[in-house]
């Protein structure tokens, strides 16, 4: 008998269609268990992604209750990005309405009662703004302990995408990245260095299509739309930023991970939000990230297209 316990989990996100492809990945991994969902505004407005996220919960069979998050960063205005994500932050497919009432507790209360209530240690799968996973650790630095790593889609070490140093992520609230980043706690970044690798092209979106699950035939539609804008911007393929930061936790041997020691920039005219790493050593400061910089993307894409297909038969 396999006694293996499972990996208890939390999924923070701004759904946001590469969040919920994320979902829909971390929802067929067998070694996790999704303990709890929670929001944070990005994306779109904090009330536009929780119901986009209960509707994912709903899409996907996950009886789990979604708590709300912060309606804004730390110290900073909120950017929204309805240009790649619509209206609703999730155009596209249209999903069921939600099946299970909006949590009591908040996205803060939510996590901590998951942590303090883990026998296991916890990972924290972050794939919006840093802004919950921040609050958290202020709020509670006591049970820093009971998290086994924060792996997170943010930043870029050699480049930006929302300004010409700063991730879209990072750049919604860079205070609380920061934060995050000093804590202390094992943390992972899928940055842009990888996730600009990890490119899905229209051939492959109907290789997901062809699979005829409803969940496969919701990804392909997703794709479809998100893939509106980023062609516009050059892209070839849609860049599948927020699966990265799920994938790499089960199949690291298809990432390439370096360990480094990343600061993040708070000010500056034009740098605001960079995520600078110490490439070199020349701070004299321990690696605080491991940094996820490349991947075999054939393989991605396999992964991908096999988590899909594992919905065969499924009811929406």
């Amino acid at each position: 008998m396999d006694n293996k316990k499972k990996r208890p989990v939390i999924l923070d996100g701004d759904p946001g269609h590469d969040d919920a492809i994320a979902w829909v990945l971390a929802s067929t991994i067998d070694d996790f268990d999704i303990k709890a969902i929670t929001t944070v505004a990005g994306n779109q407005t904090l009330e536009k992604v929780t119901y986009n996220a209960r509707r994912i919960a709903a899409l996907l069979h996950l009886d789990i209750e979604v708590a709300k998050g912060r309606n804004r960063p730390l110290c900073a205005d909120l950017i929204i990005a309805p240009n790649f994500h619509g209206e609703t932050g999730l155009d596209g497919p249209k999903l069921p309405e939600p099946h299970l009432p909006l949590s009591n507790l908040s996205a803060i209360e939510m996590m901590a009662k998951v942590l303090q209530e883990s026998e296991e240690k916890v990972t924290i799968i972050s794939t919006g703004a840093q802004t919950n996973v921040a609050a958290l650790l202020l709020a509670h630095p006591e049970l820093k302990e009971k998290i086994e790593m924060i792996s997170t889609m943010g930043g870029g070490l050699r480049n930006g995408n929302w300004t010409s140093g700063a991730e879209f992520n990072i750049l919604v609230d860079p205070e609380a990245a920061y934060t995050v980043y000093h804590s202390g706690v094992p943390l992972q970044m899928c940055g842009l260095d990888v996730t600009e690798q990890a490119l899905v092209y229209p051939e492959e979106f109907e290789r997901i299509r062809a699979l005829h699950n409803p969940i496969a035939e919701t990804v392909a539609g997703w794709f479809d739309f998100f893939f509106i804008h980023v062609k516009s911007l050059g892209w070839a393929g849609a860049t599948t930023h927020d699966p990265c930061a799920v994938m790499s936790l089960v199949h690291p041997e298809i990432f390439d991970i370096r360990d480094y020691y990343v600061d993040i920039e708070l000010s500056g005219r034009y740098c605001r939000g960079a995520t600078i790493a110490d490439y070199h050593g020349r701070l004299g400061k321990e690696p605080n990230c491991r940094c996820v910089v490349g991947l075999d993307r054939q393989k991605f894409v396999d992964y991908l297209v096999e988590a899909c297909s594992k919905y065969e038969g499924w009811e929406v």
